[in-house]
């Protein structure tokens, strides 16, 4: 049976010919690559610096030790999104919680976090940091969120791990206007690949230069950032604690190439997504509602189903789906109801709306190869298992 995934990535012959090229060069590591796509990335998004890391991963995890995350502080995110966007706080020390979705976007409530942080001020517990995640590639209500960060001080992280390529009132995800890092991600299934790896960006240089050091060991070798004048050209200081997360020059060079490819990506899958909206109305499901004021990347597309009106379970229609050849998925579990986190306090029932969109929600196949027959095969077997058919 031919499986048609729910996300792959896109490989050209001149992708493949960008990291040949880097094999047979001087440098895999530490070479020209990763600063000129840094540059590349920090130029589309109209942002003034990029720090490349190899993933999204480090790139939160660097974000946080960057704006001072540490014991005593607490940073808040969404339930719904991949876990990594909570531990990030874990691994500084911190405290981590959660705030509700919207029923109709997926993404992070402004409403919610505006009475969260009303009742976090009473009782002393306001956040260091937000991480609105922006689910599927739609930018989260930045504007909202940055307006509540003004008024309560806490520093906002955008995790915009699906969403490089999108836009918020007109301009791109990751320009900074609203936060004071942005986060992407480059694993295979997201807009562009370097196999795996992420980026930060930020118009903040102190920002942009901790998180250059955090990602190579803490070490520099800027004469003036050490505590005295170099012993000799070899001389290098570990000056804080910081870790290995560099990307490599392959990486580097795959994303000039990928990024060179990003607005065509993202159109494609913006037609598909209209398209699964024409070809689906009048199916028993839901989809994400589309802000006015944001253009989607489009790395998911997520359809709740209306339960009270399908002949099957959410389970039932996932499993029928896949025997039938299509690749879904759940994107994702609420992060407060794995069982690491049930063991420090979170329990069902903290986030109703997070674990009704989990109860219904699939991801179908979404990715700018998918071709217009194969789009046609993914919603008859939809619609088919949606009437019951063959269950």
């Amino acid at each position: 049976m031919t499986v048609i995934p729910y996300g792959r990535q896109d490989i050209s012959p001149s992708d493949v010919d960008a990291v040949a090229r880097v094999l047979r060069s001087d440098f895999l590591t530490q070479g020209p690559e990763v600063p000129a796509f840094e540059k590349a990335v920090s130029g589309y998004c109209e942002a003034e610096y990029a720090v490349a890391v190899n993933s999204a991963t480090s790139a939160l995890h660097i974000a946080c030790l960057a704006l001072g995350v540490g014991h005593g502080d607490w940073v808040w995110t969404s339930p719904i999104t991949f876990v990594a966007s909570a531990n990030c706080a874990l691994y500084c020390g911190a405290g981590i919680d959660f705030v509700d979705i919207d029923p109709v976007t997926y993404n992070m409530s402004v409403d919610r976090l505006s009475e969260k942080l009303a009742q976090a001020e009473e009782d002393g517990t306001l956040p260091k940091v937000v991480i609105p995640v922006h689910l599927a590639g739609q930018s989260c209500d930045m504007e909202g969120i940055f307006t509540l960060a003004q008024r309560y001080g806490f520093r906002i992280v955008e995790d915009a791990s699906h969403a490089i390529g999108g836009k918020y009132l007109g301009e791109p995800i990751g320009s900074g206007r609203y936060s004071d890092i942005t986060v992407f991600s480059f694993h295979p299934v997201k807009i562009i690949t370097t196999a795996e790896g992420g980026m930060a960006v930020t118009n903040n240089p102190e920002l942009a230069q901790r998180m250059l050091l955090l990602r190579s060991h803490g070490i520099t070798r800027d004469p003036g950032l050490m505590t005295h004048t170099p012993d000799g050209p070899w001389y290098y200081q570990q000056i804080e604690l910081g870790f290995n997360y560099r990307m490599t020059e392959l990486q580097g060079a795959l994303g000039i190439s990928q990024l060179q490819r990003l607005d065509t990506f993202v159109a494609r899958r913006n037609q598909l997504a209209e398209q699964y909206r024409d070809l689906l109305k009048g199916a028993p499901l839901t989809v994400q509602c589309n802000s006015n004021n944001s253009y989607s990347a489009y790395h998911l597309y997520i359809v709740r189903l209306c339960l009270d009106e399908v002949a099957a379970t959410h389970r039932q229609v996932f499993e029928a789906l896949l025997q039938r050849g299509i690749g879904v998925n759940v994107h994702y579990i609420p992060v407060h109801l794995q069982p690491y986190f049930q063991q420090r306090g979170f329990k069902h029932g903290d986030y109703p709306v997070a674990e009704r969109y989990y109860e219904e929600a699939i991801s179908i196949p979404m990715f700018a190869a998918l071709t217009d027959v194969e789009q046609g095969v993914v919603v008859s077997a939809l619609r088919d298992v949606l009437c019951g058919v063959g269950l």
